[in-house]
C-alpha cells in the first residue's frame, strides 16, 4: 500500500494515516530533501502523542514521502530556539517529543514505534531513527551527523544512543568527524535491523508493524518500557518490576485470550484490556 499524503505548505508538514492499528507517521516535505522546520518538529510531537493517547492504535510507522528521509533541521528555522536553549515543541501541553529524551516538559513514549528510511538521511534523520524501536533502510541510504562541522552538538539522542548501540569509540569516530556512512555500515552498528532494495523499506516496515499489531497491546508496551529500564537505569532496576508486571499482565483480559487460544489451538484475537 501507499499512504494518502497531502500537498505540503512551503514549510513541510507530518501527515497521518490510521491502517490496521497503525499510525502513519509521514515526514513532508519533499522539495526541501523534507528539512525539518519547528512546525514539523510540532506537529510530530502531536503524532507520536496520538500514537500513545489511542487506544485503538498499537504502533507508529515513521517514513518519509519523496526520495529521501530527510536533509536534516532546517538550521535557519531553529537558529533562534537554540540561541534561546529551547525547543520548537512546547513543554505545558503534555506532548511526548519525537526523540524520547526523557526532557522535562514532556511525556515519555510508551508505544513502539518502526522507522523505514531511505536516502539521505542526515543529522535529525539519524537521530529520530535511533529513537525508534526498529529500524528497516533501504540500501541506498547514506548517513551523517555533522552537527561538529556547523558549529552546534547533536542534541536529539545521538551522543548517547549511538554509544549504546556500537560503543563509544565507533560513536565518537561519527559524531567527531562527520563522516558519511551508508546502509552496510548503519547494519553493522546496530543502527538499523534491516536493509531491503530501495523501494521495499515501507512495506517491509508495515509489515514489521503489523505483526507488533497483532501481539497483545498490554505486554508490548510492558516489554518495550522494561527493556528501556533496563537501557537507562540498568538491569536490576529492570529486574526489580518483573514479578509486579508480570502480575498486572496475568490478570488482564488479554493474558485470558492468550491462554484460551493456545488451548484451543487458535489465533488470539487482542483488546488491549
Amino acid at each position: 500500500m501507499h499512504p494518502n499524503n497531502s500537498t505540503p505548505p512551503a514549510e513541510g508538514c507530518i501527515d497521518t494515516e490510521v491502517v490496521d492499528g497503525i499510525l502513519l507517521i509521514g515526514i513532508n516535505r519533499p522539495a526541501k530533501r523534507n528539512g525539518i522546520t519547528p512546525v514539523m518538529l510540532r506537529q510530530l510531537a502531536e503524532a507520536y502523542t496520538r500514537l500513545d493517547d489511542d487506544p485503538a492504535l498499537r504502533v507508529g510507522l515513521l517514513y518519509a514521502v519523496g526520495e529521501h528521509f530527510t536533509g536534516g533541521m532546517d538550521l535557519p528555522a531553529l537558529a533562534e530556539y537554540q540561541k534561546r536553549g529551547e525547543r520548537p515543541v512546547p513543554r505545558d501541553q503534555n506532548l511526548v517529543e519525537a526523540h524520547d529524551l526523557g526532557l522535562p516538559g514532556y511525556r515519555r513514549r510508551n508505544k513502539p514505534v518502526v522507522a523505514a528510511v531511505k536516502g539521505i538521511c542526515f543529522t535529525v534523520g539519524v537521530e529520530l531513527m535511533l529513537a525508534a524501536d526498529m529500524v528497516v533502510a533501504a540500501d541506498n541510504c547514506r548517513f551523517t551527523q555533522m552537527e561538529v562541522g556547523r558549529g552546534i552538538m547533536a542534541a536529539g539522542g545521538a551522543t548517547m544512543r549511538m554509544a549504546q548501540r556500537c560503543g563509544p569509540g565507533n560513536a565518537l569516530r561519527l559524531l567527531l568527524t562527520g563522516v558519511e556512512f551508508d546502509s552496510a555500515e548503519a547494519l553493522r552498528l546496530n543502527f538499523v535491523q534491516k536493509i531491503v532494495p530501495a523501494g521495499m523499506e515501507f512495506s517491509e516496515a508495515l509489515s514489521m508493524a503489523r505483526r507488533i499489531a497483532e501481539q497483545a497491546p498490554l505486554a508490548v508496551i510492558a516489554t518495550r518500557l522494561n527493556l528501556r529500564k533496563a537501557i537507562e537505569e540498568g538491569p536490576l532496576a529492570a529486574v526489580a518490576e518483573i514479578l509486579e508486571v508480570q502480575k498486572r499482565l496475568s490478570a488482564s483480559e488479554d493474558a485470558a485470550e492468550g491462554r484460551n487460544s493456545f488451548i484451543e489451538r487458535r489465533a488470539p484475537v487482542f483488546t488491549g484490556r
